[in-house]
């Protein structure tokens, strides 16, 4: 194997200035939808109102089924859905 001389890296004033712009870009986003959680949070929480505790847990539940595209539909219990199509 041919060893090769290491490569030298310059860093230059405009990569340092690119840097910072895209960081303080994303750190705005950031903030942006901290805030906008934020509000979220505080607005769910006004609508639960006094049945907070018994709707809370159901309502988080349904959020949650909602997030990751769970759709629990029960199947019924019948002879054909539990047997599929026999023909004799």
């Amino acid at each position: 194997m041919l060893r090769r001389k290491p490569t030298r890296l310059e860093l230059k004033l405009d990569d340092t200035e690119e840097f910072e712009s895209v960081k303080k870009e994303l750190e705005s986003r950031k903030k942006q939808r901290d805030e906008v959680d934020v509000v979220g949070v505080a607005t769910s929480s006004e609508m639960s109102g006094a049945s907070g505790a018994v709707m809370d847990g159901k309502t988080r539940e349904q959020m949650i089924h909602e997030r990751i595209g769970y759709k629990p539909h029960p199947k019924p219990n019948t002879l054909p859905s539990l047997f599929g199509n026999l023909q004799f």
